[in-house]
This record gives structure tokens, sequence and C-alpha cells, in this order.
């Protein structure tokens, strides 16, 4: 995990450079997972010639006796087997099953968070992510993206005709109303960051903050890809938000958003897919949250959290790693209550920022999400849901005042305000901050010892190689 997000600007860097050295005329990406999507969009970006993008479509899930089962059932379970709310014999069929088919796990993680952007920015043809992989519509989608790419490059259409500002904006509105993963904060930054565009964490927020939330999927909700898919698909939620979205916005397939929005007609099913007038949230569903303890912002899906999480009071328990966490976890040393901090896990400290996925889940397993709160440099899964509050910046490596808080200091979150607090006098917290060693068993070898030094800010994307 300590290499998955360094890897993301790696992946830009290798098809540039492949591109670039073999004089490609156009491109089509085919791509699924994580880190892949936008790895392949910035790339694109910076080459910017045509293209298109294909996912793979969406794992069919596994049917259990017990329900309907997809990738964070399986992390969440990992913590109920640890209190033994579910037996060994039970994890042990969710773990071979789990996994159920070809195509990309069937939950709206960062991997299907990120296809889902590619569709509503007009890189990739609605409905690509969320179909099934071995779908009948699938195979024709691959053709006719075959047959356009070569239109596209006779015409020479480049990804700067296809991908403004103004897409953007309309990604980053539509993964915001549909409950998209964390993760796209740093990855549309980073998207943006190679397009030479203004956005930041503060600006993230301010063009999600306005938008409805109305839908979300696993592990937020129920329902799982394939369900959102026969709800009525990417179709329906951007029609859903259509106020919110600029309709001249081009599609690669052809046409422009208001166009294709107009033709769609597909059924919706409005107890999966909400209107504006009946949203789960009316301001997005992302929370960017500012105080003492993260002067530069941290964030949360709050529409993975339950509403009594909201507005948490609680006392610290640090962790220098996430190891720590784990091992603590395992051994149910975890009060509800309290606020958990692990730290040194930002991109920079960890190195990397790895994801705080599997602890984020066993806090679901062991039923502590209702009453303990976890803040971390790092960040977390698409898979996660929960009081989980990543991204905190200045990171504990740089010296941020996440690295001051002490076992026992009284932490206050308070998600509808966008504030975290740490109940602290400024001065005892700048004479802490005075007396902070980084901790030696955070090493940085290889080429991770390079973007140790040259990662930019989780703000701004955690860009390294294209800073």
């Amino acid at each position: 995990m300590h290499t998955i997000l360094p890897e993301r600007d790696l992946i830009a860097a290798s098809i540039e450079g492949m591109a670039r050295a073999h004089n490609f005329d156009g491109i089509v990406f085919m791509c699924s997972c994580d880190k892949i999507v936008p790895g392949m969009l910035m790339a694109a970006a910076a080459l910017n010639k045509p293209c298109l993008f294909l996912t793979a479509g969406s794992m069919i899930p596994y049917e259990a006796p017990e329900g309907t089962y997809v990738t964070p059932d399986l992390k969440e379970s990992i913590g109920a087997r640890n209190v033994d709310k579910i037996s060994e014999e039970t994890f042990t069929r969710y773990r071979e099953n789990i996994c159920n088919s070809c195509g990309t796990c069937s939950m709206y993680g960062t991997a299907n968070t990120m296809g889902v952007f590619a569709e509503a920015i007009g890189l990739c043809p609605i409905d690509s992510t969320t179909m099934l992989f071995c779908s009948n519509t699938k195979y024709k989608q691959a053709r006719d993206v075959g047959e356009r790419i070569v239109t596209l490059t006779k015409n020479a259409v480049c990804f700067r005709d296809i991908v403004t500002e103004d897409s953007i904006i309309n990604g980053l509105r539509h993964i915001a109303a549909t409950g998209g993963s964390t993760n796209a904060q740093l990855h549309v930054c980073a998207l943006a960051k190679v397009m030479r565009m203004n956005l930041d964490i503060g600006r993230f927020d301010e063009i999600q903050r306005n938008v409805p939330c109305i839908a979300k999927f696993k592990p937020s909700s129920k329902y799982n890809l394939y369900d959102y898919y026969k709800a009525g698909g990417v179709g329906a939620t951007l029609k859903a938000i259509r106020p919110y979205l600029n309709e001249s916005c081009k599609l690669a397939m052809g046409g422009t958003i208001g166009e294709y929005l107009d033709a769609f007609c597909r059924p919706v099913n409005s107890e999966i897919i909400h209107s504006c007038d009946d949203p789960l949230y009316p301001d997005g569903c992302y929370a960017v949250l500012y105080g003492n303890l993260a002067p530069r912002g941290c964030l949360v899906k709050k529409s993975g959290v339950v509403p009594e999480m909201f507005h948490h009071r609680g006392p610290a328990v640090c962790f220098d790693s996430e190891d720590d966490l784990r091992h603590a976890m395992a051994n149910k040393e975890i009060q509800p209550g309290c606020v958990l901090i692990i730290r040194y896990e930002g991109p920079k400290g960890g190195p990397g920022m790895r994801e705080m996925s599997i602890p984020a889940a066993m806090l679901v397993g062991m039923g502590l999400h209702t009453s303990v709160a976890m803040v971390t440099d790092g960040r977390y899964s698409g898979a996660t849901r929960g009081p989980c509050i990543g991204h905190v910046s200045p990171e504990a490596w740089e010296g941020g005042p996440i690295a001051a808080v002490q076992n026992g200091d009284m932490i206050e979150i308070d998600i509808p305000h966008h504030t975290i607090h740490l109940e602290l006098s400024d001065e005892e917290l700048a004479e802490r901050l005075k007396h902070i060693k980084r901790p030696e068993n955070h090493p940085a070898t290889g080429f991770l010892k390079t973007y140790r030094k040259v990662v930019g800010s989780v703000a701004t994307g955690c860009t390294w190689l294209y800073e």
C-alpha cells in the first residue's frame, strides 16, 4: 500500500513516455482499477491526443445465503469475525467467493468513482462502468469505441477539445451527487494540475457543496453497482442533477451532455436514484473540515457516516502507524467514544499515504462506527464507510498539529459546521510542536525516497512526477 498512490504518477508517466516514443496518433485507454483510471486520465491530459476510455464493467456480486455481498463486505467481516459476530466457516466462505467474476468490484469505490467521472467529463461511453462486464451491451460498446476513435483521430479531436474546466466541474458535481470515494479529491485535483487548472481541496469543496446527493451505493448503502445500472445508470443520475451541469460540454462519443439527456429515456428507480427535490443530503457527499487539528483541511465522506456521528467529541487514542492501530484492534483494545488518531501515514510520512481501509472496515464490523471516529493524515479506501476523516493537512511528518496530539486530549468533530478542533490552547499546541520527533520506523527506500522529497500537497492531489 505504500507504493499504490505513488504508482498513479508512474502509470501516467510510463504511458506518456510510450505514446510519445511511438508517436501514437490516437489512443484507447482500457482501465478499471483504482489508480489506473486517474493515472490514465493524467496521461491523456499530458498527451492531448485523440482518445477514448473504456472500463471493464462491473463484477457479478456474490449471492450468499445471507444476502448479496461485494468487496467491502469482506473487509468489514474481518472486524465481525474478530468479535465473533460471524463464524470462521462463514468468513472463509466470503473470502473464497467475494471476487465472484471478472469486472471491477461491484461497489462505488475509487475505481468506479473515477470510471463514472470519466463518463461524466465526456471521455468514456455512458454506463461503461456500471454495466456487467459480460453483457452483450459491453461488447457492442467496445466495438463502438473502436470505430469512434478512428473518427476522432482523423478529425484531430483531442483530449482538451472534450475535457475543459466546465466538464471537470460537471464530473466532480456528479460524483459528489452519487456518493463517490474520498480518493476522488486526490485524483481530480491531480488531473486539474496536469491541465494547469486551479483546483485545490478548498475549491473542490466549493464546487461539490451546492449539489444535492441523490444516490449512494455500497459501501454506503445496500445497493451495488449493478443495482445502479438497473436503476437507470449514469444517465439517470446525470439527469437528476441536470440543473447543476453545464449542458454544452462535449461527449467524445458525439454530441453534448444536454443532447444526451434530451434523448435519455430509460426507466428510473426512484428508491435508488432520488431527485433534487428529494435528496439524501442537500449539499454533496463530501465535507472538508478545518480547525486547529487540520489548518489546511481534511476530508470525510458524510454520506457514509451514520447521522448520530455527524457531531462527536471524545478522547484521543494515538497511533504512529496503521500497523499499531490494527494490532490494538485485533486485541480488542478500542473503547467506544474515543477518537482514533493515526498519523505519520501521509504522503511523506508513510511514505505513500496508505489507505486505512482494513482498520476502518474492522471498526464497522466490530460495531464501533456508531461511537468511534478515526482521524488520519493518511487516506481511506472507496470501500470505507463510517466516521473516517482523512487527508489531514499539514501531515505529521511535516510538523502538522496532528503530530502533537496526546492520548486523552479531547477532540470535537462537527461535520455540519465543517470543523475539527483539538481542545488545546494555541500556546500549548505550539509548545508541544517544538518537541516533536519523527518516528524511526517509517523508512523510505528506492523510488519512495525520491517520492518523499518531491511529493506535493494533499490539497492539490499528491502529484510528484507532474509537479
